[in-house]
């Protein structure tokens, strides 16, 4: 098993005309992902890739039968973006772009609370790969490696950190999920956790965290009361100046509770194992899954 992603997912690629949306198109194929099509308005009735592009998400669900949208799009035109897809009936929409503006994700995650049915990852995310199945994202294909560890970041690079480390120690991966480094977001820790959770595949899973909002401590709380596997945790920002986003829009120390500190308590404190260097984290893993 795995989750979100699969064997049998059909994505669209909304922008595969675009030199990202075709140059990360291409790397999705030869992964092996089912990539059925691509979208950009008013250039319908192309070709790219060997793929046919449509005017529309609605045109490509139609004709082809695809269940996944990834989006390589203008910021300006991201949440538009999102909420096509949603309207679509599309079931999972991955959107890779960064830079939308906050207000106008606000509109679009009042779309989605009218449109039920579509999970959301990101937006500002690597997306997300269940390994030796399918990639819908822009992660490193060689350093993936199939196995039972989940793992679930809000920073793409620290991702790719993380599952080089994992590979090099021989624990393949079940699922990779970027969550998106913005204030507003599709899809939480706590989501994915849910979801890993009942997935057979996942035994244990590496938790990454940032300084800004309180995710984290809503993580520690369920893995505290409900998440019975093993999970490894590290918070990235710890030395960053309260009030000056890091990196990512969303990583910003801008109270109590979004600090290194009360995030890192409260997931020592819900009994996960806390790793002070993220170069430790790969043989942490091992030493504790195989003793």
């Amino acid at each position: 098993m795995s989750i979100l992603v699969d064997s049998s997912t059909r994505v669209l690629v909304q922008g595969l005309t675009g030199s990202e949306g075709k140059f990360h198109g291409e790397r999705m194929m030869q992964y092996g992902t089912k990539v059925v099509a691509g979208v950009t308005p008013g250039k319908g009735g192309q070709e790219v890739l060997g793929l046919p592009v449509f005017n529309s998400v609605a045109e490509a669900v139609r004709e082809t039968g695809a269940n996944t949208s990834i989006i390589f799009v203008p910021p300006a035109a991201g949440a538009d973006a999102i909420m096509e897809s949603a309207a679509a009936g599309v079931a999972l929409c991955v959107c890779i772009t960064e830079g939308i503006p906050v207000l106008d994700m606000v509109k679009a995650m009042h779309f989605l609370e009218e449109h039920k049915g579509m999970t959301l990852i990101g937006p500002n995310c690597p997306g997300v790969i269940s390994s030796g199945k399918c990639k819908v994202g822009i992660m490193p294909n060689h350093i993936h490696k199939e196995g039972s560890v989940g793992v679930i970041s809000r920073s793409g690079t620290l991702t790719y950190e993380v599952v080089g480390q994992l590979t090099a120690e021989g624990l393949g991966q079940s699922t990779c999920v970027g969550i998106g480094g913005d204030p507003l977001i599709g899809t939480s820790f706590v989501d994915v956790l849910r979801r890993f959770k009942d997935d057979e595949q996942t035994e244990a899973v590496v938790l990454i965290g940032e300084i800004g909002g309180s995710a984290e401590q809503d993580a520690a709380a369920y893995i505290k009361e409900e998440f019975g596997k093993p999970v490894f945790a590290f918070i990235a920002g710890r030395s960053a100046p309260k009030g000056r986003p890091m990196g990512h829009a969303g990583a910003v120390i801008s109270g109590k509770s979004s600090t290194p500190e009360e995030k890192v308590a409260a997931l020592k404190a819900a009994g996960i194992h806390y790793v002070e260097s993220l170069a430790e984290i790969g043989a942490t893993v091992r030493k504790v899954l195989r003793g």
